[in-house]
């Protein structure tokens, strides 16, 4: 490993792009402590911890954001909406690749095309900066938490809503120059910059409720050991379940000319356990804080309105049952979770475009027929797989809120034992570090998965096996 690093840095060019990459996300941790004027960031600091200690709808709601915000929200700077609208509009166009025919066109032209979604993208982006912009600020001041003198004031309006967006487009524009000069995905890697830096605070908990005798509700050893096992277990299954393949067997064609023979190799066909990723976990923790800003509103209502103790009662039953880490929550959590796995691979996997792309390219399924039965076949090999990709996510996501709601572990601590955030960790390290040691291998250099001496001096370094077919 530390001959790795030393790699790392001995080639010019890999050191500049990693070098550039980290002073990329510093620039973008420096925007995110640039505040927005007019806002009372002490209150805002203060009513949503409040929100977040009750187990709200608001609290659930800013958790949820902050992991894509690196934390702004909480306190309202200039990178406060962070990059989810540029993924949002990213997804809306992936989505609509699939059933609008001049998208998926474009996307199907090559370079060209897709810059024209790119394009496309990053308008949409901000209007929905715009939109997602006034709904927070209009909150916030209906909150009392901006200063009334600034929010009285038209031009404040039109100047947070313009910071806003401004700082959402600088974001994207980051994360495009890390794609372009750096190495990674940028967009990817400021997502997980934000979540890797409230991981100090989950330190600070656990030093401050850590006692050995384990008394007054404090954690002792025990507690702190489980932390530990249960946060090395669950990052080695997320990297299991991240790179886990059902590696279908493909054998090509023979081809005679004259007294030579062509073709006739083997490969596999890799499918993904995991292919939705982490979207379906995303799609279902938003969707599960509607229910209970519904019922919370709808019994503040009828307390209110004076509708009955019957009608009360069970708004107020709804309301409790669909707080975060109650049992009805964490069930239709799972459902929707489900839901949404295959409802992704229902969008992006397409069986019978991939056999025909296997035929014309003369490979084929062994014992299978080319065509309608190999897309039969492929359809149902995923559908399998994906159950227990689903099956996986649906702990993953379920981790954190047993845990917090259980044992009373603080969020800040949960959030790094399952969740969004670590599957999105998880996910931009193993990519940086494949990307790393493809440009080791590529250079004749041992990299952090490999074994062996530099080129020249030592033994060849010999890179994984290519996959060949589709």
């Amino acid at each position: 490993m530390l001959q790795a690093l030393i790699n790392v840095f001995k080639i010019a060019d890999l050191r500049v792009k990693i070098l550039f990459t980290l002073g990329m996300l510093a620039v973008y941790r420096i925007g995110h402590w640039i505040p927005l004027p007019g806002v009372n960031q002490e209150e805002l600091r203060r009513f949503f911890q409040e929100q977040v200690e009750a187990g709200t709808a608001a609290g659930r709601a800013a958790q949820f954001v902050t992991i894509f915000s690196g934390g702004a929200f909480g306190h309202s700077t200039i990178f406060g909406l962070g990059i989810m609208p540029y993924i949002s509009a990213s997804i809306i166009f992936q989505l609509l690749g699939s059933v609008v025919p001049r998208i998926k066109q474009l996307q199907q032209e090559g370079p060209t095309g897709r810059q024209k979604v790119m394009e496309w993208t990053r308008f949409a982006t901000i209007g929905l900066c715009i939109v997602q912009g006034i709904g927070w600020l209009k909150f916030i001041t209906g909150s009392n938490l901006v200063y009334t003198q600034w929010a009285s004031n038209p031009m404040w309006w039109v100047m947070a809503v313009t910071a806003l967006t401004a700082g959402t487009v600088f974001l994207m524009w980051l994360g495009e120059q890390i794609d372009k000069y750096g190495i990674g995905n940028g967009v990817s890697l400021i997502i997980a910059a934000g979540i890797l830096t409230q991981m100090p605070n989950a330190f600070i908990w656990i030093y401050d409720n850590f006692e050995p005798g384990a008394s007054g509700g404090k954690m002792g050893w025990g507690g702190l050991f489980f932390i530990a096992a249960g946060f090395v277990l669950v990052v080695a299954g997320s990297v299991i379940m991240t790179v886990a393949q059902r590696r279908i067997p493909i054998q090509q064609a023979k081809h005679t000319r004259g007294r030579k023979v062509f073709g006739g190799q083997r490969s596999y066909l890799p499918l993904r356990v995991n292919h939705g990723g982490v979207m379906p976990v995303i799609f279902a923790s938003s969707l599960m804080i509607f229910p209970s800003v519904i019922f919370s509103a709808a019994a503040t209502q009828a307390r209110a309105a004076n509708w009955g103790d019957g009608m009360q009662g069970t708004l107020d039953w709804m309301a409790d049952a669909f707080r975060i880490g109650n049992f009805p929550y964490v069930f239709f959590e799972v459902i929707l979770i489900y839901f949404f796995s295959y409802f992704w691979i229902t969008v992006q996997f397409n069986p019978e475009e991939m056999a025909k792309n296997l035929r014309d390219h003369g490979s084929f399924i062994p014992g299978l027929r080319p065509g309608p039965r190999t897309a039969e076949y492929l359809e149902m090999v995923m559908e399998r797989v994906t159950f227990v990709g689903a099956a996986f996510l649906a702990v993953i996501a379920v981790i954190p809120t047993v845990v917090n709601s259980s044992l009373g572990v603080s969020m800040a601590v949960t959030q790094f034992l399952g969740g969004t955030g670590l599957l999105i960790v998880v996910s931009v390290v193993l990519d940086f570090i494949q990307r790393v040691e493809a440009n080791l291998l590529m250079r004749n250099y041992a990299g952090f998965l490999s074994s062996g001496g530099e080129g020249g001096g030592g033994p060849r370094v010999r890179g994984p096996r290519m996959v060949t077919g589709v």
